[in-house]
């Protein structure tokens, strides 16, 4: 049976889907394993995510890659990621980061494992525990799979929280032209969020402390969209380039309620494209919940492939 060593590898499950005659019937799904509880697997299909719940598995196993990102291309596009959205407080470990922000999301608020941390792996871990204790912030942990499972299963023994499952996806530059008629709004680009635009950024993520708004624009390329109707903000988005690969970071897709089920979202993210290969970027990432299907639907559309998953740990309070 698979093991904690398995997350971030493709797998093969045999499940059982029915009983016909006296006899199961099974079903196989293959794609990578990205959480593993007592009750349940789940699974990165080509399909979508797969939850299968442990009493269904027959069988399970791994199974070689087929164009798995190398540990070097996985370790770049993370620390692009960190750039594009960086803490306020950074401490580092050895090659691992150590990030603080008023605790404003776990992608700021987190260590990043990459590289060695110049100590044993269990020291490791209670330096990280020790670094968010002096700061008064729960320890998490984003671990990169499969680069950071060794990481993962340490932290399983230790008796860590996993969050839901997040696809690191990328797309090249320049992206799909949009259909046409794609909404009547107006995107703008600026170097700078308009109020308006912070209000709505606040309303999705729970409010913007002080540390929000330096992970926000302590950039040295970064871009918001803004997009009107009427004069009126109907949605926003934000855009970055950063690191030796020139990688365009998407973030902050957001378009309100009532202007939804337009195509607006894409023209955010085209209009940041468009800056983005402007200046010479070449390739697209975003981060995105694997369990927000619309929104990978959404990316799928637009050229975006799962490069890597990660896992949010937390520690046990």
């Amino acid at each position: 049976m698979l093991g904690q060593q398995d997350v971030g590898h493709r797998i093969v499950v045999r499940r059982i889907v029915g009983i016909r005659e006296g006899r199961p019937l099974f079903s196989d799904a293959l794609g990578e394993l990205v959480e593993l509880s007592e009750s349940h697997l789940t699974l990165a299909t080509a399909q979508g995510p797969l939850r299968v719940p442990r009493d269904e598995v027959h069988r399970a196993k791994r199974v070689p890659p087929t164009r798995r990102p190398t540990a070097s291309a996985v370790t770049e596009l993370e620390l692009a990621a960190d750039e594009a959205w960086p803490a306020q407080i950074r401490g580092r470990l050895g090659g691992w980061l150590l990030r603080a922000a008023d605790g404003w999301t776990g992608r700021a608020n987190s260590a990043l494992p990459v590289g060695d941390p110049d100590r044993p792996l269990p020291a490791a871990v209670d330096a990280v525990e020790r670094w968010y204790r002096d700061r008064g912030l729960p320890a998490m942990v984003n671990t990169p799979l499969p680069l950071a499972a060794p990481v993962g299963a340490e932290l399983d023994a230790r008796g860590w929280a996993t969050r839901p499952p997040v696809l690191v996806q990328t797309a090249p530059l320049p992206l799909p032209a949009a259909p046409p008629g794609a909404g009547p709004a107006v995107v703008e680009l600026a170097t700078a969020p308009s109020d308006e635009w912070l209000a709505v950024a606040a309303g999705r993520k729970g409010g913007l402390p002080d540390a929000a708004r330096h992970v926000l624009t302590a950039v040295d390329q970064v871009r918001f969209a803004h997009a009107y109707a009427d004069g009126t903000l109907i949605g926003i988005g934000r855009g970055t380039v950063t690191g030796p690969g020139r990688w365009l970071g998407l973030s902050l897709i957001e378009v309100l309620p009532e202007a939804r089920r337009q195509g607006l979202a894409g023209r955010l993210i085209r209009a940041l494209a468009d800056w983005a290969v402007a200046i010479g970027s070449t390739r697209a990432f975003l981060q995105v919940e694997q369990s927000n299907t619309g929104a990978v639907a959404l990316y799928q559309g637009l050229g975006f492939t799962t490069h890597h998953t990660y896992l949010t740990r937390a520690a046990p309070r």
